[in-house]
């Protein structure tokens, strides 16, 4: 897998974001650089849910930090409605963040302890000096009210107060102060019981539908996935192996890695027997990826080709795009 190549990329003329050969760097222990993200390109049209999945460690969380330039980035292009982000500092680059947002895994530590939830939801049109204080307030008391809570209850209480989802509902509210184009959600459920994760992902779904947004939404898990994405990417060791529509991806898995994902989604139905794909081997070390195919170490389809020469995508048909020498069937 882990191949290269721009042919999934649409036209970027209703783009939200258009990502081109992404490099995103950690140093070594011995000096070198590590490639967490390896020359990765990605596009969202206006509207749109582009999932990224993969298992941990793989450059999930590390792409989306660098779109939001919350590190550093090596090289490529982060257009942002036609703006090239990885290129503006200072006070430029401060000026286009209020048309993205991101909402974290861990909610609970990605609220300040110490502010109440109707400061920590205002806080953004304070800094940005958005309205007066009564239209502030306002606008506070809608965005609790459409994620769930109820502004006379939780606003005057602190983070620390609410569960790990009504912590969630707060960071969604936080987020869309600004009204951002894009939202970034990273891992948001998979710290949640099964119920809630249904609320959030029910919820994401409205707002998304309410305030226009584009989603971009992290995850391992590919249940949740089908649920809530429209275009998938996989993800292996800081490449992209597979492009496709969400529900295609679920039905004709093309890449090995890819079906082995898929292949591990528990059926709820105990009459069905599991025709589970088990990957031999552990993901290779990102400081000294495999030649080729980064995948290869782990595919029982790897040739000689497969070590000689890295894979790119190619279109395989319905919105399909498989970067590997020797595609499922």
């Amino acid at each position: 897998m882990a191949g290269t190549g721009k042919a999934h990329l649409r036209s970027s003329d209703n783009a939200v974001l258009r990502v081109e050969d992404l490099v995103i760097e950690y140093p070594g222990r011995d000096g070198s650089a590590v490639q967490a993200v390896s020359g990765i390109s990605i596009d969202i049209v206006e509207g749109e849910t582009l999932a990224v999945v993969g298992e941990s460690g793989c450059g999930k969380s590390t792409l989306a930090k660098g779109i939001m330039r919350l590190i550093n980035t090596s090289s490529g292009s982060v257009n942002l409605l036609g703006t090239n982000i990885a290129a503006l500092k200072g006070e430029a680059l401060r000026t286009v963040r209020p048309k993205m947002q991101m909402i974290f895994q861990d909610s609970i530590s990605s609220l300040d302890p110490h502010l109440k939830v109707n400061a920590l939801v205002e806080q953004p049109l304070k800094v940005w000096n958005r309205g007066n204080e009564e239209e502030r307030k306002a606008k506070v008391r809608d965005l609790l009210t459409s994620v769930g809570l109820d502004p006379e209850v939780v606003g005057d209480r602190k983070p620390t107060e609410f569960s790990g989802g009504q912590c969630q509902r707060i960071s969604i509210a936080r987020a869309l102060t600004l009204e951002p184009k894009l939202l970034i959600c990273d891992e948001p459920v998979s710290s949640l019981d099964v119920s809630i994760q249904a609320q959030i992902l029910n919820i994401l779904q409205d707002m998304k539908e309410r305030y226009g947004l584009s989603l971009m939404f992290i995850s391992h898990d590919l249940s949740v996935v089908r649920a809530i994405s429209n275009r998938v990417v996989v993800m292996y060791l800081g490449k992209i192996c597979e492009v496709s529509p969400a529900n295609e991806l679920s039905e004709r898995p093309l890449h090995h890695y890819t079906h082995a994902l898929v292949s591990a989604v528990p059926i709820p139905d105990p009459t069905k027997v599991s025709g589970r794909a088990v990957l031999e081997g552990e993901p290779p070390s990102p400081t000294n990826p495999p030649s080729g195919c980064r995948f290869r170490t782990r595919c029982p389809a790897a040739t000689d080709k497969c070590a000689a020469e890295e894979p790119q995508l190619t279109y395989a048909g319905n919105g399909h795009y498989v970067a590997c020498h020797h595609p499922r069937a």
